[in-house]
């Protein structure tokens, strides 16, 4: 089995990336944790900074682009590269994102849209690929309230 990181794959159906992810970041900072946020276009990114300074009025996510100067000093950092300069302890990867060399992290979330074909066959051939490589996998579906671990 390959040395520690786990892998996590999360079923959206019920609410959209934009909900769970800023959910899933504030359960990864509670833990003082870092995190990247890789996805696969540079739209997403510009995307996910505005909104995770909005996303709920009373709080945010303090987090930065990878391309922006003191980046790798932030605890969320959102980029399409696959380097790790603020040293997370979890990636979370989106629409369809290369998981990488995982060795580095302590657990990656993939993020998948049920309603996309082309993720949720994305996510597939990645939980293969993943599960062969030796890591441990589970998979996280959306309930009512919350996540159930449901294999």
């Amino acid at each position: 089995m390959a040395e520690g990181c786990e892998v996590w794959f999360y079923h959206l159906e019920r609410t959209g990336l934009d909900q769970a992810l800023p959910e899933l970041l504030e359960k990864t900072l509670g833990r003082g944790w870092k995190a990247i946020v890789r996805a696969r276009q540079a739209e997403r990114i510009e995307h996910l900074d505005g909104w995770l300074w909005t996303y709920r009025d009373e709080s945010f996510l303090p987090h930065a682009p990878a391309a922006e100067p003191g980046a790798a000093r932030q605890p969320i950092l959102l980029t399409t590269d696959f380097e790790n300069p603020n040293q997370a302890d979890a990636l979370f990867l989106i629409d369809g994102a290369e998981p990488g060399e995982l060795g580095g992290y302590s657990r990656c979330l993939v993020l998948f849209d049920g309603a996309d074909d082309a993720q949720v066959a994305t996510a597939r051939g990645q939980w293969k690929t993943i599960k062969a490589s030796g890591f441990a996998v589970s998979y996280w579906k959306q309930q009512g309230r919350g996540w159930a671990k449901v294999g």
